[in-house]
């Protein structure tokens, strides 16, 4: 099995890391980009690409080639720049079909149809549950990981795993249950699918909150350090004691900062949407959220 390389970049904005995954030793040079940052000021209403365009420089000082720009999920608490990103270096958007449920969710409160497609054709595709593909010489398949929303999947790429928010590193433990479509019961199912990978595995994560700044944020654990050390769902855990203890972090959660404006944008494969006199808008519903 061809292992693949993996550089991390890390948004301290948003505690999000994005992935550049790629073989170094294959002739082909393809890669993958999974978890794009597009950087928003909410005051101003300013979007920026510093964040991306650092992930670009890497890629074209490296000789890659961007063949898939990949989500886990649709992000709650950053906006992606998949769109900017294929605009810079070509590749294929795409996304768990699972997406089709949430657009469902969300296009009551954001009546966004107009430039929402609710059928999902705004990625370039759709995974199927359990589907293999490839990055280059690189092996690949999808686990769907549903629990965080309805839509996370985790991308198995060789011997790399990349969860999105389905698992934290040990010390901080999963993802919220709290949105729409979220389930403390499937967030265990879960954790259950991947620790069952092979415990010398790499898992990538989505984020990293570094319990009382003890830390510098990190991006990986093997499956073997997320069984024996995951505070929330390492292997002795039981299905009623993560529920419980899921259900209650959950409760009287705030709403991420940025959630109304990466919805609307993340569902759109990084658009910001029509245009109405030169000018873009974000949607923000009143009492609804």
């Amino acid at each position: 099995m061809l292992k693949p390389d993996v550089r991390g970049f890390f948004d301290p904005a948003t505690a999000t890391w994005t992935y550049v995954v790629w073989a170094e030793g294959a002739a082909d040079k393809k890669c993958a980009v999974i978890d794009s940052v597009l950087d928003y000021d909410m005051a101003s209403g300013r979007a920026s690409t510093a964040s991306t365009d650092k992930v670009i420089y890497f890629i074209r000082s490296k000789g890659l080639q961007v063949e898939w720009i990949l989500e886990t999920h649709i992000h709650a608490d950053h906006l992606t720049a998949s769109r900017y990103l294929r605009e810079k270096l070509g590749g294929k958007t795409a996304i768990s079909r699972h997406i089709l449920d949430v657009l469902k969710t969300w296009q009551p409160v954001f009546h966004n149809e107009d430039d929402t497609p609710l059928d999902g054709s705004q990625f370039d595709y759709l995974f199927k549950d359990d589907e293999v593909f490839s990055i280059g010489a690189l092996e690949a398949r999808i686990i769907h990981a549903p629990g965080h929303t309805p839509a996370d999947t985790a991308y198995i790429i060789g011997d790399a795993a990349f969860v999105g928010d389905a698992m934290f590193l040990p010390d901080v433990g999963t993802g919220r249950c709290d949105f729409p479509g979220g389930s403390a019961a499937n967030s265990y199912d879960s954790t259950r699918k991947l620790l069952d990978l092979p415990e010398d595995y790499r898992m990538y994560v989505g984020h990293d909150y570094p319990p009382d700044d003890a830390r510098a944020p990190l991006c990986m654990a093997t499956i073997a350090e997320q069984k024996s050390a995951n505070i929330l769902a390492g292997a002795a855990a039981s299905r009623e004691a993560f529920i419980k203890k899921r259900t209650e972090s959950d409760k009287n959660k705030s709403v991420p900062a940025l959630l109304l404006p990466s919805l609307q944008v993340n569902l759109r494969a990084g658009a910001f949407g029509r245009e109405t006199g030169g000018v873009q808008y974000i949607k923000i519903p009143l009492n609804v959220v």
